[in-house]
């Protein structure tokens, strides 16, 4: 009977610790990824922020510029490109919309993004695009891979339409999660104007047969959640100008938007609250379950050897015969 039991506890052990690295190395990178369908949205603000009065083409000093971020999954086109690429990949339709204090729209930026699901490295197919324009992304936008390393990542700016490197600056603590700090400064560039323009009439055409062009730089700031790769926190020091050209009067330059753009406190917590959510998940394939399945086997294994030594170990010696004497004849 024991002999039985050691040899069934010996398969529970080598099923167990075969599942251990199945599952974090060939089941994980299968299994984790971003679902087609997801939506997000997210508010961010600059208060006491510097923005162009269109009106008399000069910058004023305002209490606060509001950014709504949208990325909503589009499940039917995400779909086509399965089809045609062999792959797994999601497709975000994004908008950054940003207004006044006023509640008027200062600018409005499509984007369609399209990444692998699993990986999170871009996807060039039909469709690709930043405010009408086709573009060709390298590097990540948005989203750090799953397991994030400390080390630098390409990451692509959307008013540029370039990548450029965005560098892992060291290990923090953020409202109780360990996250790391990634940061990357544009230099200044110019970049298009929005095909959307503030003014009612006036198209980005119009504006440059004046000779007026636009240039950006910023210095953008993620602290990442490693596991998920999920930034719970972001900023931008961000400044636009618009320069030259009969459109300023004879001025070199004048201030389109300058300031600090924070996420608002409200989205701050249901991000951090997401984020150590899908936290947990994400570990249970990577950590939790391959180790415990690990020591599990190593505990039956032990087990199992023990009953084995039981069951081969002799029994108790059987009685030694008392002789009768011989009988003694005279």
């Amino acid at each position: 009977m024991r002999r039985k039991a050691s040899l069934i506890l010996l398969a529970l052990a080598v099923f167990f610790t075969a599942l251990s690295p199945l599952l974090r190395w060939y089941a994980f990178p299968r299994l984790a990824k971003i679902p087609a369908n997801q939506y997000q949205d997210m508010v961010l603000e600059a208060k006491n922020a510097t923005l162009l009065d269109y009106d008399g083409l000069k910058a004023k000093t305002v209490p606060k510029v509001t950014i709504v971020q949208t990325l909503k999954g589009n499940v039917e086109a995400a779909k086509k490109i399965d089809k045609a690429t062999g792959r797994d990949v999601v497709v975000w339709d994004g908008l950054s919309y940003v207004q006044g204090p006023d509640g008027k729209m200062v600018s409005s930026i499509p984007e369609r993004y399209i990444f692998d699901a699993h990986s999170q490295e871009p996807v060039h197919a039909t469709g690709e695009m930043v405010d009408g324009d086709p573009v060709k992304r390298d590097g990540i936008e948005f989203k750090w891979p799953f397991l994030t390393q400390k080390r630098d990542y390409e990451y692509f700016d959307a008013q540029t339409r370039t990548t450029n490197p965005i560098h892992y600056k060291g290990t923090q603590n953020f409202r109780g999660v360990k996250v790391y700090y990634f940061e990357q400064t544009i230099p200044w560039t110019k970049v298009p104007l929005p095909r959307t323009m503030p003014v009612k009439g006036i198209t980005p055409e119009d504006v440059a047969k004046t000779g007026t062009t636009r240039w950006y730089t910023t210095v953008r700031k993620f602290w990442v959640e490693p596991v998920t790769g999920a930034p719970v926190y972001g900023e931008e020091i961000h400044k636009e100008e618009l320069r030259g050209g009969t459109l300023l009067g004879g001025r070199a330059k004048v201030t389109a938007f300058a300031g600090d753009v924070k996420m608002r406190e409200d989205y701050i917590e249901h991000t951090v609250a997401l984020v150590k959510s899908n936290r947990t998940l994400v570990l249970l394939m990577v950590s939790y379950l391959p180790w415990g399945f690990l020591t599990l086997g190593l505990l039956l294994l032990a087990l199992s050897l023990y009953l084995e030594a039981r069951s081969r170990r002799p029994g108790d010696p059987a009685p030694t015969e008392v002789q009768e004497p011989e009988p003694v004849t005279a």
